[in-house]
């Protein structure tokens, strides 16, 4: 395969092509950077990306393409794990424009109604449009939170429910579609083909005709097969040109619009978590299984159950779910639209069938919504939870997507498992058992010659294997860079020439996403890999501890480019994404950025550039990504190393000074405070680049002091009280001194030695980069609270943030055994008081609800949520009798502590707070009480809404019987 003629960047073709459209050109390299690599372990720099606004800027790139002779490449969500969404090619991004949903159509039954969708639509999206309709789209991938409809259509996509819907190319009715040659056109069901496209038809028909046998012969006898172009869909009785194009990989044409089947919603489902000693034992068990009609039979192993149990998200789904150390699991689902049948019945039956066969008392139920969506967290983040195996091997795909007859299973387990001893390694498990796909990853180190040798090797000795049980090498994932080379071995050369047919008669010039399918390059050409030949990286000081992480670069190599920080269901991360729909400002745009920059890919100046400032400087610092990044990337840390060479090269501007020193400037503003109050529109705002469109916190008449807390000796409790509490809201320490105190604690305040200024956690510091005052903040409160922490004293404070920084950064910042107890003894308020209460040790609520609010509303600051700190403050809250107690699904606030009023910043800050948070708050009822922790939090449901939110603490203190 040849370099196409055109270099990248090339600033002829981006004016050219800035002329034609309407919508984004970026030729930079940063961008192109961004675009070089998807899922896979392959990285090809695109010559430009294009997001296009309309089909008719598709048909303006498509001709220019021609015109210049360079490659087209359309792209999703860029999860693709062979390669397919990577290459030398203009590439034309549809998730940020090209996402119109059009209307459900009912034909003459409820089970033929369609929708019609642009390709930039996201699975999960649509669906949760279409769930008042009381219909769904059936295809299930794991990564349907941001995997898009033409991006699963272009890979033939499918998911844990093949066994009842079928796969995309099952479910797509017709397609619009942009030839290369520019012509627009319906193909499929009721389509314009056999007017628009006459002789590319008489080609097909003669193709079908001249190798019918030689498909029948090839075929695979499995449910599932991907692999090439779907040549037995042009049979003249059932052909659909719109499903041949499906599974196309972008290499025949554009879908610009999708006519999609959709399915009635299952009205109620049921999960078995099946238990197995071993995966040979589960994997047998589901040739048995599938005769029991399942909508899913899943397979997690003992690999993924052990990596899950280190996350922190995962930890509490398992625990309710997993007994003991199985070494697999089958997650078996029965659905049905008949509300009234039993599914009871149905895991009756199926536990039934597992004690014939030697496993008894192998189900637990998951019956509830919440129960179900527990278990399915774990499997649909498999894949990307044993990426975040330590150490430098780590599980590779690329034989992850074979697929086998189901009598075969165990064996084909059995063989592949042999092949990677005889090469010293091992694998891990999951699979959509029940249609015979099995995801198996060798563990491998791709920077390691020895290893990528390795790659061919087992590649090959398993797809012998998988030839001689009549399976796919393709079940799911599709072809891309990674299994297009081995298409001969498995179908042959007739079949192979006819893929090439295929290719000419809709692409003659072969613009069409080149080298996938037809014509592909060597699978383990390094020159490919993300991690080449001259992959190497530059050495840096600096100043955290990374050596966990194998270093700074290995922190942000640790971003697979799974794309679930690109994801718009409930959730946290990532709010500045979600905002935008920009790859800079997902947390995947910015690990790929500095990922590349640390290997000099960006040039001499790519760490320091004005490109990757802007891309850094909408990350919050949410921790979101600490948690809910399957791969554990910590984006906050590394922002914080970044941060603190940007401050060591270029200085520390005026307002990030002001930002940051404000526990150390508080005692002496607070005595201007009554000045500093009425300033809303001062010439200071303006000259720091405050906003003026909001207003600064009011410093409070009688602000916190420590020594209301009479100090007793030994104390059972600290009360830490944060700089943003004592000086602007003390009235919550006050409710939380009542709290403590009416349980009958003995208090002692976290307070600074006589005569020196309050102490501080150092998170103001941590914001702006400034490490060493961090640093120094830290040590202060590590002295000063170390000794009590070591003696068993839990550390309680207020401010989700603050705690954050003392459970998180504290042992970073000050080494030491003080240190960490602090850390391993900080808590919130709520926390500590339902730990309390589990415990015995309870609060006198009063019963009647004088004055009390009939419900509240919870917003959780992103802090608290990374943390797995929430749930401590909705438990206390709802213990106070005749409270109603609701949660918000919501992201980040926006305000995210100084984010929010930076002038340049704020309307970014009011668009992540629209997402979910202030339309929740305002559609809250007059009675409904609004409760957030963070002080940024409140602030932003004032500023967003005109409500008055309040700690937990106000709201648990009032709830008190009487004075202890």
């Amino acid at each position: 395969m040849t370099d196409p003629p055109v270099a990248p960047g090339d600033r002829a073709l981006e004016a050219r092509l800035s002329r034609a459209l309407e919508g984004e050109v970026r030729f930079d390299a940063f961008t192109r950077g961004l675009y070089s690599t998807d899922a896979s372990h392959y990285q090809i720099e695109p010559l430009g990306v294009v997001f296009p606004r309309s089909t008719e800027d598709v048909e303006a790139v498509l001709e220019v393409a021609r015109e210049q002779g360079v490659p087209v490449l359309p792209r999703g969500g860029g999860t693709s794990q062979c390669g397919q969404t990577i290459g030398r090619a203009i590439i034309l991004d549809t998730n940020r424009h090209l996402t119109g949903i059009g209307d459900v159509e009912t034909g003459v039954t409820e089970d033929s109604a369609t929708i019609d969708v642009e390709p930039g639509v996201v699975l999960d999206h649509l669906n949760a449009n279409l769930r008042s309709s009381g219909l769904w789209f059936p295809v299930d991938p794991s990564t349907g939170s941001r995997a898009t409809l033409g991006g699963m259509a272009g890979n033939n996509s499918a998911g844990s429910r093949s066994i009842r819907y079928g796969m995309m190319v099952d479910n797509v009715s017709a397609l619009e579609v942009v030839l290369a040659d520019g012509r627009r056109l319906w193909v499929g069901e009721h389509g314009q083909e056999s007017q628009r496209i006459p002789s590319e038809l008489a080609v097909l028909r003669a193709l079908y005709e001249r190798e019918a046998d030689e498909i029948a012969l090839r075929a695979p006898r499995t449910m599932r097969n991907v692999a090439g172009y779907n040549l037995d869909r042009l049979h003249p009785e059932d052909g659909n040109l719109a499903q041949l194009l499906v599974g196309s990989e972008g290499t025949l044409a554009f879908f610009s619009r999708l006519r999609l089947k959709l399915s009635p919603l299952p009205k109620k489902r049921i999960l078995g978590v099946c238990h197995f000693a071993t995966l040979l034992d589960a994997l047998d068990a589901v040739q048995h299984i599938v005769d029991l009609n399942p909508t899913a039979v899943e397979l997690v192993d003992s690999n993924v159950l052990r990596l899950a149990a280190e996350r922190p998200d995962f930890r509490d789904a398992l625990r309710r779910f997993v007994r003991g150390a199985p070494g697999a699991l089958l997650l078996v689902e029965f659905a049905t639209e008949d509300i009234a049948e039993n599914l009871r019945v149905r895991l009756d039956a199926l536990s039934s069938l597992l004690s014939d066969h030697g496993h008894p008392d192998a189900v637990v139920s998951a019956e509830s919504p919440e129960a179900q969506a527990a278990v399915w967290s774990v499997r649909k983040a498999g894949l990307n939870i044993v990426m975040s195996m330590s150490g430098p091997r780590k599980p590779i795909s690329f034989i992850e997507d074979c697929a086998v007859p189901l009598e075969h299973l165990a064996e084909y387990a059995t063989r592949v498992d042999e092949i990677f001893r005889r090469h010293g390694t091992d694998g891990t498990w999951y699979a959509h058992a029940s249609v015979g796909c099995l995801h198996v990853r060798p563990a491998l180190n791709l920077k390691d010659p020895d290893d990528i040798g390795l790659v061919r090797r087992i590649a090959e000795e398993t797809h012998e294997v998988v030839q001689e049980f009549g399976g796919t090498h393709s079940g799911e994932h599709g072809d891309g860079l990674l299994r297009s080379e081995f298409l001969e071995s498995m179908v042959g050369p007739i079949l192979t020439d006819a893929f090439a047919e295929v290719k000419r008669t809709f692409d003659p010039a072969g613009i069409m996403n080149p080298g996938k399918i037809v014509d592909p390059p060597r699978m383990d050409d390094r020159s490919l890999f993300r991690y080449g030949p001259d992959y190497a990286p530059r050495a840096l000081p600096v100043v955290l501890d990374w050596t966990t992480e194998d270093g700074l670069l290995g922190a942000v190599e640790r971003c697979n480019n799974n794309g679930a920080c690109r994801k718009m269901d409930p959730g946290v991360m990532c709010p500045s994404f979600r905002v935008t729909l920009d790859e800079r400002h997902s947390t995947r745009g910015r690990a790929n950025a500095l990922r590349l920059a640390l290997t000099d890919q960006l040039g001499a100046e790519g760490l320091d550039s004005p490109e990757m400032a802007d891309a850094m400087s909408l990350c919050i610092s949410c921790k979101a990504c600490k948690r809910e990044c399957p791969a554990g990337v910590d984006m906050a840390r590394v922002k914080l190393e970044w941060q603190h060479r940007r401050n060591q090269r270029d200085g520390i501007s005026l307002r990030d000074r002001v930002f940051a020193s404000i526990s150390r400037l508080a005692p002496y503003l607070h005595r201007a405070g009554p000045l500093l109050n009425a300033g809303g529109r001062s010439p200071l705002k303006r000259l720091l680049g405050i906003t003026s469109r909001r207003p600064l916190p009011r410093w409070h008449r009688t602000p916190w002091r420590d020594r209301e807390i009479a100090q007793k000796e030994p104390p059972d409790v600290a009360l830490f009280v944060d700089t943003f509490t004592r000086w602007f809201e003390p009235e919550h320490a006050r409710a939380a001194q009542r709290l403590l105190e009416h349980g009958g604690r003995s208090l002692a305040a976290v307070s600074a030695p006589s005569g020196e200024r309050p102490l501080c956690c150092g998170r103001t510091y941590l914001s702006a980069g400034m490490i060493d005052e961090a640093r120094a903040e830290a040590r202060r409160l590590v002295d000063a609270v170390g000794p009590m922490a070591l003696a068993g004293v839990p550390i309680v404070g207020l401010e989700p943030s603050c705690i954050s920084a003392l459970q998180d950064e504290l042992p970073s910042l000050v080494p030491g055994a003080e240190a960490r107890a602090v850390a391993d003894r900080a808590c919130l308020l709520e926390e500590y008081l339902d730990d309390e209460w589990d415990a015995g040790r309870t609060l006198p609520f009063a019963h009647e609800p004088e004055g009390r609010p009939a419900r509240v509303l919870v917003h959780g600051h992103c802090h608290q949520k990374a943390l797995g700190n929430v749930d401590g403050t909705l438990a206390m809250l709802r213990r106070v009798p005749g409270l109603e107690v609701d949660a918000v699904e919501s992201s980040c606030c926006g305000m995210a502590g100084s984010f929010g009023y930076r002038t340049e910043h704020f309307d970014i800050s009011m668009a992540m707070g629209e997402l979910a948070l202030l339309p929740a708050v305002r559609e809250a009822g007059p009675g409904t009480r609004i409760v957030a922790d963070g002080t940024s939090c409140r602030a932003q449901i004032t500023d967003g809404t005109g409500r008055t939110a309040v700690h937990a603490a106000v709201v648990l203190a009032a709830a008190l019987a009487s004075d202890p």
